[in-house]
């Protein structure tokens, strides 16, 4: 299946502050890695490598995150891994009201996109109000779902 994923949004600043935070915490755990065990030369330079080699990769995959639509589905981009469904695989697109327990508190999270499939299942996409790409422009969050229902609802679903 030859098809193109577009992303219906664009990706908010948030995510470059991420990547530098990501720099930051990477370049701090190598010198503090050099430190500890004392490493010097070939040491130092393999340890610099390889962290500068998981910036690179997971930078690439902040990038890349999130919702992408085409004419056969809908595919979701995580930060580890990505899937394809059909839109004929999905029962329903919704609005989820997130919400998580630390001990007797109960923290809301904000509005979170679900996808239901029709073997019961449920999705969580990278879509959240509050995340990212969507905490300062809440009308495009809600533009995205309506995005989402719209295909899927074009596509013959319910």
């Amino acid at each position: 299946m030859d098809e193109t994923w577009t992303r219906p949004y664009t990706p908010g600043s948030g995510r470059w502050l991420v990547i530098a935070w990501e720099a930051i915490a990477l370049a701090f755990l190598a010198w503090a890695t050099v430190r500890q065990f004392e490493l010097t030369g070939h040491g130092a330079k393999v340890v610099a490598c390889a962290m500068a080699a998981a910036w690179v990769i997971g930078a690439h995959r902040i990038l890349q995150m999130g919702a992408y639509v085409g004419a056969a589905g809908l595919r979701i981009h995580g930060l580890v891994r990505s899937r394809t469904l059909s839109w004929h695989d999905i029962s329903h697109v919704r609005l989820h009201r997130a919400t998580h327990r630390v001990g007797p508190f109960e923290i809301e999270s904000g509005m979170t996109v679900m996808i239901d499939r029709h073997d019961g299942s449920t999705i969580n996409t990278e879509l959240w109000a509050k995340g990212v790409d969507f905490h300062a422009r809440p009308s495009l969050f809600r533009a995205v779902y309506q995005e989402l229902r719209s295909r899927h609802l074009a596509a013959g679903t319910k």
